[in-house]
Order: structure tokens, then sequence, then C-alpha cells
């Protein structure tokens, strides 16, 4: 008779390699459940990457695990300072300081019992509440405070591991359902928040490894019918408000941080720095983009800036999966000036070859290629001075980096979007150098007016009135300009406001989901109402963005 295999046993303490497991775990769980995550989304706007932006996060510390010494004070110092280095995201920068804080206490152990957990997690949750210049409750930093303090008491009565972990997992869970009734942004939307809701995934890879638990299978659903609303709330203005995310590593004196922090905190909301010893990953949501820069310059040196437009970001999820900036390089004979594009959509990227780009970097909204990736292109050129064409906002302080990092010449064209970037290469000469060139076109460029429609991935509000899952909306530079039932309705609505008597060309860009009938009312719409103005239509392919516009 075989032997009946035994049940496993439920683990007293975490060694440094049941902790490195833990972590797999934890990367794993984010992975799978990313898309889930994205899915508890504030803006109305299709991009949702808290989920992606953590998980990533959690890819960079694995890489970095797995290049460590198998000992607890290298497996946490590999936690910790890859967590600090491949921080993505508001979202991802808490989370490194979390497991900062965690790992900060668990490297003076050898093992990682019940109460040596609790201590961590809670000095995980200190460590995020100080890092972040203006806490918010109804966060991630409720969920990890509310979690480490059932820890704590769980401990403090001699529980073991796994029942801190069973508290530290069930008060969390309460507390993320909770956070809709303590920050309206996530009341309005109907979603619980997306962080907390992987922060948990944390606790659930802690309780695989120590008593062999499955790990909750990810779902994704959609938000209720009826948003909860705490009673008598009103809701004001908050950090969802705000229009950029601005992130850079700040190297700093540890001195000078309070300071910076402090000047931050007159500048934007959802501020997190975390780091030390002369490096620090720091995060910001403001609307004055060189304001926030120029604070970290006052101290130190900001670099591998990212900055990303929350309003019109867009999650591009197969460009995540895939991790990678093709481009497309046209060859042929060598000129003095060559161009270089950032673009998606293989109707865009056709239009910006016909009109003389020689390499295009896919990339724009989220998807913002690296300085490395643009350097690439800059290099794979035949001339020896290059024009580069961002075509986003994001990406524009990424492009003006590429100049110091080859031994060509370049100049950006500040473009903020595709209509842009086509009249630009109006006043292109590849006779000419990149400086007369960046000249030429970034005044072109500066004399067109964009828009874009999109459609609401979920109810929320705007200056243009109420907005519920499925709308369309027209967005200016302003912000959303309009909110409509059908594609057409919206997109006639944001021209009305953008067109006045100035105006000649109308350039439409058709994305993936526009369609001639659409493109045929907008057309005549602009017949009957500015018979003047002469419009131009191009096949985009561009995703979920059905219509760019640039009037000029």
């Amino acid at each position: 008779m075989e032997p009946v295999p035994s049940e496993p046993v439920p683990r007293s303490a975490f060694d440094a390699a049941s902790l490195r497991a833990v972590v797999v775990a934890f990367r794993d769980a984010l992975n799978d459940h990313r898309e889930s995550i994205n899915n508890l989304n504030v803006y109305p706007v299709p991009d949702g990457d808290t989920g992606t932006n953590m998980s990533l996060t959690l890819r960079s510390v694995v890489e970095e695990l797995d290049a460590a010494d198998p000992d607890m004070a290298s497996v946490c110092h590999a936690i910790a300072h890859g967590s600090l280095m491949g921080a993505r995201g508001n979202s991802g920068v808490i989370m490194s300081q979390i497991l900062r804080g965690f790992v900060g206490v668990a490297k003076d152990h050898d093992e990682v019992n019940a109460a040596v957990f609790a201590e961590a997690l809670a000095a995980a949750a200190k460590g995020a509440y100080g890092a972040v210049g203006n806490p918010v409750e109804g966060t991630i930093l409720t969920v990890v405070r509310e979690s480490s303090d059932a820890a704590v008491l769980a401990a403090a009565g001699g529980a073991g591991l796994v029942a801190v972990l069973d508290a530290a997992r069930a008060e969390g869970g309460a507390s993320l359902e909770r956070t809709p009734t303590l920050l309206q942004v996530l009341a309005d939307a109907g979603v619980v928040d997306a962080g907390g809701a992987g922060l948990l995934l944390f606790l659930d890879a802690a309780l695989k490894v120590a008593d062999g638990r499955a790990i909750p299978e990810p779902t994704v659903t959609a938000p209720p019918e009826e948003p909860i609303r705490p009673v008598g709330d009103d809701h004001q203005p908050g950090i969802a408000d705000l229009r950029y995310e601005v992130m850079f590593l700040l190297d700093a004196p540890d001195g000078s941080i309070d300071g910076f922090k402090s000047a931050w905190a007159e500048v934007g909301d959802s501020i997190v720095v975390v780091g030390g010893d002369g490096i620090f990953n720091c995060h910001i949501h403001c609307d004055d983009i060189g304001a926030a820069i120029e604070c970290g310059i006052d101290v130190g040196r900001p670099h591998k800036i990212r900055i990303t437009d929350l309003l019109e970001e867009l999650e591009e999820r197969d460009w995540v999966k895939a991790e990678t900036s093709d481009t497309g390089v046209v060859s042929g004979d060598p000129v003095p000036t060559a161009v270089v594009a950032v673009a998606v959509g293989k109707g865009v990227v056709s239009i910006l070859k016909s009109m003389g780009v020689h390499a295009v970097v896919t990339g724009g909204q989220s998807m913002n290629p690296s300085t490395a990736d643009l350097v690439a292109a800059v290099e794979s050129v035949p001339a020896p001075e290059v024009v580069v064409l961002p075509n986003n906002k994001n990406i524009i302080p990424v492009a003006e980096q590429v100049d110091a990092q080859t031994s060509r010449t370049v100049r950006v064209v500040p473009t903020r979007g595709i209509a842009e970037g086509l009249a630009s290469l109006m006043a292109y000469d590849p006779q000419a150098s990149a400086e007369a060139n960046a000249k030429n076109m970034t005044a072109t460029a500066q004399g067109v007016v964009a828009g874009e429609v999109t459609q609401a991935v979920r109810d929320s509000t705007s200056d243009a009135g109420p907005i519920a899952t499925g709308d369309w909306l027209g967005i200016a530079r302003m912000g959303i300009a309009a909110v409509r039932p059908t594609m057409a309705t919206a997109a006639t609505a944001l021209l009305d406001k953008m067109l006045d008597d100035d105006h000649e060309l109308l350039t439409i860009i058709a994305g993936e989901a526009a369609d001639a009938d659409t493109t045929a009312e907008i057309e005549a719409w602009i017949a009957e109402h500015h018979p003047e103005v002469e419009v131009e239509v191009h096949a985009g392919g561009q995703p979920l963005y059905p219509y760019y516009f640039g009037l000029e």
C-alpha cells in the first residue's frame, strides 16, 4: 500500500530562500492580475496602468534577485535596490517603499518569524507614509497600515507566522473594501483602490509560501451601475484633477530632501520620495512640469525623467508585454539632416516615411520609448545631423536628452501629437542644418491646434458634463471639451470648439475604430459650418483614438 502524501507543514519563519520565493510569487501574481488591477481606474479614458506598473516593478526586483547571493542580507539588498531602480508610476514607487521598509527590518535577522514579519510590515507602512508628501487615506497607504496593525496585534498575542499572515490579509481585504468610503474619487468611479488591491497579493504570496495556499484567481469586473458615494461628502478637487505625472531619479544629499519635499508640496500632490544614500526615486502629480523638475535641480541632479499626461495616457498592452521599441528605418542616400519620429499605427508610420522621415520608433501616449531607443534610431540614419519629432508631450523630455548621448548633432522639434508632426514636416529641408530645420519646423508645428476623440471606459465627471461608460469624448489641449453619445457628434462638438475664422486646413487622421460613414459625417459638418476650411483625411490606424485632428 502506497503511503498517503502528507500535508505540507506550515512554516514558522521565512529564511532567505523562502523570502525570495515570496517575492517571485508576488511578481507572478501581479502579472496574472495585471488586467484586473488596471481595470480599477479612476480616469474615464482608456489607460489604467497601476497593475502594469506594479508588475514591471516586481519584474525588476526579481531580476535583481537573480544576481544576488543567497544569504538574507544579500536578498534584502536586492529587493530594496531592485524595487527602487525599477519602480514605475506612483503605485510602483509606493510599493518600492513598502518593500524597502519591510526588508530594512528583515535584513537584520537570519529568519523572518511571526514577530519579525509583523515588525517589518509595520516598518513598511511607516516608511510608505513618510515617503508621501501628502498622504491620502483610501489608498494603498491605508491598506498597508491597517493590515500591519492587525499583524502586530496578532503577533503580540503569540500567534505564529501563518496566523499573523491570516490576520494581516483579512484586515487588508476589509480595508480595501472601505477605500471608496474614504476617497471620493474612488466612490465617483465605483471602484476600490488599485494599489491596495495589488498590495494584498503580497500577503497572498506570503501565505502561498508559508502554508501552500492558492493565490486567488484574477477577475476583471466592470464598475457597478450605482457608484458608492459617501453620504454628505461633496466632491472636492484632488489628485485625480492634476494633469501630469512627473517621475525622476534624483542625485542629492540626504539632508536636502525634506526641503525638496516641502518645495514639491507647493507644486502638486501625490508626492512620493523614496531612497537614501544620495539617490532618490521621486514622483509627483502636478500641473506645472517645469516647476516640478526645477525643484529637483535646486537640490541636486534629476535624471531618467519620465512625464505622463494623466488625461491622454492610454495603455497599449501589447507594447508593454513586449517592452520593445521597433525602429523602422528608411534606407536611402546620406543627407545632411535626417528625421527620426515617434509614432504608432501602420498608416501613421507610412505617412511619416512618405514625407521624408528616415526612422520611426514605435511609441506614443504611455508607450514611451527610452532615451536608448531614440539614440539607436538616431545612430541608424544616414546623416550627421538629426531632427527628432517626439509627437507626444510625454516623450519630449526624453528626446531632449539624446543629443548628449550621441556624436551626432540632434535637435528636437517639440511636437505634442501626430498632427503637429505631419505639419512640421512641410518645413523640413534635408539639405539644411538640424538647427535651421528645428527652428522652421517648430514654427510650423506651433500653428497647429490639435484634438482627439476616444471612448470613455467608465463613469466619471468633467467640465463638459457627466460621463457615462461608452460615451464618446472630444479632448482638446485643455482637457475634455465634449461628451456625446456617438463618435460623430463628439467629433463635431470638439471641432466646433476648436475652429475659428483663422483656420484654413483640417487634417483628420483616422484610427482603427474610425469608419467611412462617421468620417463622411464629419466632412459634411465642416462643409456646412466652415466651408472655407479645406479637409485632408489620412488613414492612420492608431488604436483607441479613432480620430486625431490638426487645424492650421
